[in-house]
């Protein structure tokens, strides 16, 4: 980042091998800032300048990203007429959400694309790789064997814009908003790919009627045609949107600003290999790292297999939809809100990770209890389920944005898209892991709801020991001034 507002000699790291953040950290903010007001071009406008235009982009990336997380969760919550229509097994219904997961696998390539060429090649060759999976779910093909091998190639695309849409946003932030609005820009851009999942909770089970909820006059080979009629229109409507995305991306969707909207965004950063050694060098990034991965890992496995989950104690697909949509979105709204009290209250990310995921023990703990009512007497009733699962998303996925910006303070000057790009691909492995046990657990979901509660409660206790510091912050308000 930077590239084009200085000149080579002046794009030298701030921090040289073996300064990371630590017990020096203040003094070493202090030496970075005063490196980074030398490394400033001694010509023309200085860095500080805002456009209007960041709005517009921001609102492109958070579309593509709503539609990723749209995509991806479209069979999680309509699973059960999935089968009846297209004759999938436990095992598809399980992949079909893994490739989300997997998706990550080329994660580092994507990384070094938008380190090495920006945003705007990474973001359409994303949005094209939408096109075309979304275009492969929607081939009109009788042969239903044929056609699962089509929708899981589909997803499978679609899981591979998942690293741009969860990793760049950081990246956005800071190359187009200043200081004081990076937190927002981020938790807005990372979590319309959450609300795109929750919206697939509300649409498809109200789109697509659940195997029993067809009309009793129907016959079976009827009912299947229908459910299978309902469900091309949910595709085709999606593939229709995200072609609209792509056009409007193709069309503007500039790589950066005319000048920088601060001194960390005019600031080179490290290069690819050095990045990588000075996070896998770095203790408490991976300390820090491993409290975002495991817990919303798991969260996100659990999240798109609710409908299975929910299976036991007699909630139906609808309910289950319910319960999915709204936990997504109190996390959005409320995540939202906390990156914009840190942007005005800076220096807090800790104190505000630490409560939430205070909360989220709790109420992974109470859901959890609940689900064995047969053993703990708690009441199982529509209410606690719902309040138990939607304090769950509020807590977990509100901490998102959060993490993002904690992240990319802790081991500044390596860049945002790398950052994030570690964190998410350990976060997706976790995930996929617990996908892969699933296929083979499927009769036995009350482990996976025991994972919740203790992986929150590890985060916790990793965040509690973790020493924060902020470089970035302290390079952008001391240089500025």
């Amino acid at each position: 980042m930077g590239a084009g507002w200085s000149s080579d000699e002046e794009r030298q790291p701030l921090l040289g091998p073996g300064l990371g953040p630590g017990p020096g950290a203040a003094r070493r903010s202090r030496e970075a800032a005063a490196a980074a007001a030398v490394a400033l071009p001694a010509a023309g406008p200085g860095p500080g300048r805002v456009y209007g235009r960041r709005w517009l982009v921001l609102l492109l990336f958070s579309l593509l990203a709503f539609a990723q997380g749209l995509v991806w969760n479209t069979w999680g919550p309509i699973q059960n007429s999935a089968r009846q229509a297209y004759g999938f097994s436990s095992w598809d219904i399980a992949l079909l959400v893994l490739w989300g997961p997997i998706g990550f696998l080329p994660c580092f390539a994507f990384m070094w694309l938008l380190d090495k060429r920006g945003l705007r090649v990474t973001v359409l060759l994303t949005s094209f790789l939408m096109v075309l999976g979304t275009g492969l779910r929607c081939i009109p093909i009788s042969d239903l064997m044929l056609k699962r091998r089509l929708i899981h190639g589909g997803q499978m695309l679609n899981g591979l814009a998942g690293p741009t849409v969860m990793n760049a946003a950081p990246f956005l932030s800071t190359t187009w908003f200043s200081a004081d609005e990076r937190a927002t820009a981020t938790a807005i851009a990372s979590m319309l790919s959450y609300l795109g999942g929750a919206c697939a909770f509300l649409v498809g089970p109200l789109v697509v009627p659940a195997p029993n909820g067809t009309s009793p006059l129907l016959t079976a080979e009827n009912s299947r045609a229908h459910i299978k009629d309902r469900i091309e229109t949910v595709l085709y409507a999606e593939f229709g949107v995200v072609c609209l995305i792509f056009s409007a991306t193709l069309a503007y969707f500039p790589p950066r600003p005319p000048l920088p909207p601060s001194v960390a965004a005019a600031s080179q950063r490290l290069s690819y290999r050095r990045s990588f050694c000075r996070l896998l060098s770095n203790l408490r990034f991976l300390m820090i790292a491993l409290a975002y991965a495991i817990p919303l890992g798991v969260f996100a496995g659990w999240s798109g297999v609710l409908d299975l989950i929910l299976t036991p104690v007699h909630v139906s697909q609808v309910d289950a939809g319910w319960i999915g949509f709204w936990s997504i979105v109190g996390g959005c709204v409320v995540g939202i809100a906390m990156a914009r009290f840190a942007d005005f209250i800076r220096g807090m990310l800790k104190l505000i990770l630490l409560l939430l995921f205070s909360g989220a023990t709790l109420s992974s703990t109470w859901f959890t209890l609940t689900c064995l009512n047969s053993i703990t007497h708690l009441p199982l009733t529509t209410v606690t389920l719902y309040a138990s699962c939607i304090l769950l998303g509020v807590f977990l996925n509100s901490s998102v944005p959060i993490f993002f910006e904690l992240f990319v303070e802790t081991v500044y000057p390596v860049p945002e898209g790398i950052t994030c790009g570690v964190v998410t691909f350990l976060s997706n492995m976790f995930m996929g892991v617990l996908l892969f046990f699933l296929t083979f657990y499927h009769t036995e979901l009350s482990w996976f709801n025991w994972c919740l509660p203790g992986s929150c409660l590890l985060s916790l206790l990793l965040i509690l020991c973790f020493r924060e510091s902020y470089d970035r912050l302290y390079l952008d308000v001391v240089v500025s001034v």
